[in-house]
């Protein structure tokens, strides 16, 4: 179970930091914004500006780069990736509605989406069960929250959180 638990933490970790590192590295470069910039019918961003095509793609290669070198199928992680992503955009979905600014901090709703998703979907290929589920869905928030300290002061990303 240790080297599962790794395992999904390092898919978890591929998903959700490489388009962190990607608006890094590239700056505003491809960063067009996956809602286009429209608006709900409330009036409020889809999603809003930090959601990129850019931070999906590289979100879907890394994971699948990942899951390659730990012996999962590129196909399970490019849907590993995609079910991340798609959590992370039902949570800033949810965030517009609620008036969070794009990039706006709402504790548990930016990591449980992202993380309880694709392991909640992938749990019988991945052999977890409920618990397994829920244990490593709170360690990803608590490492995502302490890793996010460690990016900010590394310059990587631009909020502590």
């Amino acid at each position: 179970m240790l080297l599962t638990a790794i395992s999904v933490l390092l898919l978890l970790l591929a998903a959700n930091g490489a388009p962190v590192v990607g608006k890094r590295l590239l700056g505003g470069h491809l960063a067009g914004a996956i809602d286009g910039g429209r608006k709900f019918i409330d009036g409020r961003a889809i999603f809003g500006t930090s959601k990129t095509w850019r931070g999906l793609a590289l979100s879907l290669a890394a994971t699948v780069f990942v899951a390659e070198l730990l012996g999962y199928s590129w196909l399970f992680g490019l849907a590993f990736a995609s079910l991340s992503m798609a959590g992370d955009l039902v949570s800033s979905f949810i965030k517009r509605r609620l008036d969070i600014p794009p990039s706006g901090r709402f504790l548990g709703l930016d990591q449980i989406p992202e993380a309880a998703l694709p392991l909640l979907v992938c749990q019988q290929p991945l052999g977890l069960d409920l618990l397994d589920v829920t244990l490593l869905t709170a360690v990803f928030c608590a490492g995502s929250l302490a890793l996010s300290r460690v990016m900010f002061r590394l310059g990587i990303r631009d909020q502590p959180y």
